[in-house]
C-alpha cells in the first residue's frame, strides 16, 4: 500500500492534468457553462420538496424551511457521487489510447473522473451557501464536521468508481446496469426523505453506506446537531473497504486492459 500511494505520488501531476482535462472538456462547449453545475441539485431539490409536500398533505404536518434546507444539503452530495461513478465507468473505455500505449497507474483515470465531479460539487456548494444565506440558517460549531462528512463519500466514490471503471472493460453492459442503480439509488437513499419520517424502520436505510453521510450534512448544517458518531464510523469503514476492494479488484484485472478494451 505505501508503495502505491509513493506511485501515486509520483504520477499526481498527471492525476491534475487529467483532472483539469475533464473539467475543461465538460464545460467547454456547454452553454449553460457552470449552470450545469447546479442544474442536477436542484432537480433533485424541486423532486424532494414535492415529496416532502406530498408527505406533510397526507400526514398532516407543515412543511419547514428545514425540511427545504435538509433536501437541498442531501441533494449535492448525492449528485457528487451519482456523477462521479457515471464518469468513472466510462473513465477507462474513454481513454482507450492512453490506457495501451503509455505506463501510469491506470487507478488515476477513475480518480481523475471523481476529482473532476468534485469541483462540481464545490460549485453547486457556492449555490447552497446561498440559499443557506437566504433563508437565513445560523450556524454552529457542528459544522466543522462538513469535511469529515464529505470525505467519507469521496473516498466511498472513489473506491466503486474503481471498480466499475475496470469491470466495464471487460462487460460492457457493466455501464448500463450502472445507470438503472443510480437511477434508482435515490429511492432508497434518504435525500427525498429524512429518516426520522419513516420512524424505527428508518434505521434499515442507514445500512446504506452513504446514508450516514448525507445524514450527517443533514444534521450539522440544517438541524445544528451533531452526527452519529456510530453510523459515521460505519460508513468510514464501508468507504475504506471499498476503497481497498476496489483497488485490489482493479490491479487484478489491469494486466487484461490492454487485450480487452
Amino acid at each position: 500500500m505505501a508503495e502505491t500511494l509513493r506511485e501515486l505520488l509520483k504520477y499526481r501531476e498527471l492525476l491534475y492534468m487529467l483532472t483539469y482535462r475533464d473539467i475543461k472538456v465538460r464545460y467547454k462547449q456547454s452553454v449553460m457553462g457552470f449552470l450545469w453545475a447546479i442544474l442536477m441539485p436542484v432537480l433533485i431539490v424541486l423532486s424532494g420538496v414535492v415529496v416532502r409536500y406530498a408527505y406533510a398533505f397526507t400526514s398532516g404536518h407543515h412543511i419547514e424551511t428545514a425540511d427545504i434546507i435538509d433536501v437541498a444539503v442531501k441533494s449535492i452530495p448525492w449528485a457528487f457521487l451519482v456523477s462521479s461513478i457515471r464518469f468513472a465507468c466510462n473513465s477507462l473505455v474513454g481513454n482507450q489510447n492512453l490506457v495501451t500505449k503509455i505506463y501510469f497507474p491506470k487507478e488515476i483515470f477513475p480518480m481523475a473522473a471523481v476529482m473532476a465531479s468534485l469541483f462540481d460539487f464545490f460549485v453547486a456548494s457556492g449555490a447552497l451557501i446561498v440559499l443557506l444565506l437566504v433563508f437565513r440558517v445560523g450556524w454552529s460549531l457542528y459544522l466543522l464536521w462538513i469535511p469529515v462528512l464529505v470525505a467519507s463519500i469521496v473516498i466511498l466514490a472513489i473506491g466503486l468508481g474503481m471498480i466499475v471503471s475496470a469491470a466495464s472493460i471487460f462487460f460492457r453492459d457493466v455501464k448500463y446496469i450502472v445507470e438503472v442503480m443510480l437511477t434508482f439509488g435515490i429511492f432508497f437513499t434518504p435525500v427525498f426523505y429524512d429518516v426520522r419520517m419513516l420512524g424505527a424502520k428508518g434505521k434499515w436505510l442507514l445500512l446504506n453506506p452513504v446514508a450516514p453521510g448525507l445524514e450527517g450534512l443533514s444534521s450539522c448544517i440544517a438541524f445544528h446537531q451533531p452526527p452519529d458518531l456510530r453510523w459515521l464510523g460505519y460508513s468510514f469503514a464501508f468507504g475504506m473497504a471499498a476503497l481497498l476492494g476496489g483497488y485490489v479488484f482493479f490491479k487484478h484485472l489491469e494486466p487484461g486492459f490492454a487485450e480487452s478494451i
